[in-house]
């Protein structure tokens, strides 16, 4: 499904390519006419319809006899509305802006394409809005998709990549790069869209980790088994939070002030453990002495069954396919990402530079 824009563009493309094939044909009919019928060599057949198709003003290039100037009548007639065509096709295409907006959309597109390990969010409403703009905090590469024409304005005018069409459906999210994508955001206020684009998602990037939006309780258990990672209801987050911000407001004050925002000075990262490069596998924390060489604190190891170990203590073992939550500076995790190993794009992005 082609955006909005690229429809019009495409078929201003369609008319001015129709009305050159009419005017063509024009001339071609003109051409044989005055050469089979009248007699006239190839040169001045193909002269007298250019200049019969300009109306130029020039005099008839031979003598013509009642039912040769009655061609030539309905020649006129066909140019004019021919070429009248193409000049109101042209004109309309320079002052909507087509031609210019056929040239931005290329460029998109040449972005999309380019793009890997990105992260797709689906929906550009006051959800999406937010997710854009946390994402744009990190330093992450992502795009949006949004068919509202009005939403892909506001996102346009805040400088994010974005594609209108119907998440929903497989060929807009091969077209915004599902393939080599590293996660995706359903937003959208549909549950139903919402488990759609997970199950098309998953189909196409068995390995994508799929995030989407649940406004019913329902709702969020069929998209876990649909295939979801993480499934967020707005409304029970939301009231969880309410909740710890009135019982707990420093605690709560501490965490948002790490977990989001851009003025940050402590970030809480993730880091898988690969075996094939991480060289603490089967060390304990005491042994690697992460926080003696990085400075960045260790909150929590996540197995790779699911077990989570908070406080991890100097005798944890640290097993292959760890996920490790730390804390710190930026320049504490970058170090502590070192130390721990690249990070491929199937895995965790590495902690951004501010």
């Amino acid at each position: 499904m082609y955006s909005t824009l690229e429809q019009k563009y495409q078929r201003i493309q369609k008319e001015l390519m129709a009305g050159a094939i009419a005017l063509g044909g024009v001339f071609l009919i003109g051409t044989l006419w005055y050469a089979l019928v009248e007699g006239w060599s190839w040169q001045d057949a193909a002269y007298m319809t250019i200049i019969t198709l300009a109306t130029v003003g020039y005099g008839e290039t031979r003598p013509l006899g009642d039912r040769g100037r009655l061609f030539t009548i309905a020649l006129i007639l066909m140019g004019v509305i021919t070429i009248g065509y193409i000049v109101n096709r042209f004109t309309e295409a320079v002052i909507q802006g087509y031609f210019q907006e056929g040239i931005r959309l290329r460029q998109v597109r040449r972005a999309m394409e380019s793009l890997s390990g990105h992260y797709i969010i689906c929906g550009f409403s006051r959800t999406g809005r937010q997710i854009a703009t946390e994402f744009q905090a990190e330093g992450v590469s992502f795009v949006v998709i949004d068919s509202d024409v009005e939403s892909v304005r506001k996102a346009q005018e805040q400088g994010y990549t974005i594609y209108q069409g119907d998440a929903t459906l497989d060929e807009t999210l091969i077209r915004v790069g599902i393939e080599r994508a590293t996660c995706i955001v359903a937003a959208l206020p549909s549950d139903a869209e919402n488990l759609y684009i997970v199950l098309s998602a998953k189909f196409l990037n068995p390995g994508i980790r799929a995030i989407a939006r649940a406004s019913t309780e329902e709702a969020l258990q069929k998209l876990q088994r649909a295939g979801a990672d993480a499934v967020i209801s707005p409304y029970i987050t939301g009231g969880k939070r309410m909740a710890a911000a009135a019982l707990r407001p420093q605690v709560m004050d501490f965490v948002d002030g790490i977990i989001s925002g851009t003025d940050r000075q402590l970030y809480m990262e993730e880091f898988l453990l690969d075996p094939k490069v991480c060289p603490v596998v089967g060390m304990t924390l005491g042994q690697a002495r992460l926080r003696a060489q990085t400075g960045a604190l260790i909150l929590a190891v996540r197995r790779n069954d699911g077990t989570l170990i908070g406080g991890p203590t100097p005798d944890t073992v640290f097993m292959p396919a760890d996920v490790l939550i730390a804390m710190g500076t930026p320049e504490q995790l970058r170090a502590l990402n070192q130390l721990l190993g690249p990070i491929g794009s199937k895995q965790l992005r590495r902690p951004k530079k501010i």
